[in-house]
């Protein structure tokens, strides 16, 4: 999906790591939310309240998910999940264009 349709976008942004790292959040209809967002190069570490798919829309970075040892590499067109109430570790490679889906467990 290119583009959301009927939705409402929150106008004031989401700001972290000294403006590293902003998004916008969108809210569909249906009561389902996302954040559209950008991620400069750096290292960062997130917790999550909810259950996310991270889909990356392009650059590159690599990712240490709960409960692993192991970072992986995610560029633009794949998409990882991360449990709810967790922390993930990212080190934002290249400049990072990202869709944050908030799901139920």
């Amino acid at each position: 999906m290119d583009q959301f349709n009927h939705v409402s976008v929150v106008k004031k942004a989401n700001v972290y790591f000294d403006g590293k790292v902003t998004s916008r959040t969108i809210l569909f209809e249906n009561g389902e939310k996302k954040t559209l967002g950008i991620m400069m190069p750096g290292e960062y570490e997130f917790g999550t309240d909810k259950k996310e798919l991270m889909e990356i829309l392009a650059g590159r970075l690599d990712v240490l998910l709960p409960d692993s040892n192991d970072w992986v590499t995610f560029t633009g067109g794949q998409a990882f999940e991360v449990k709810s109430h967790s922390k993930f570790k990212l080190v934002v490679n290249e400049l990072t264009d990202y869709c944050c889906s908030y799901l139920d467990d």
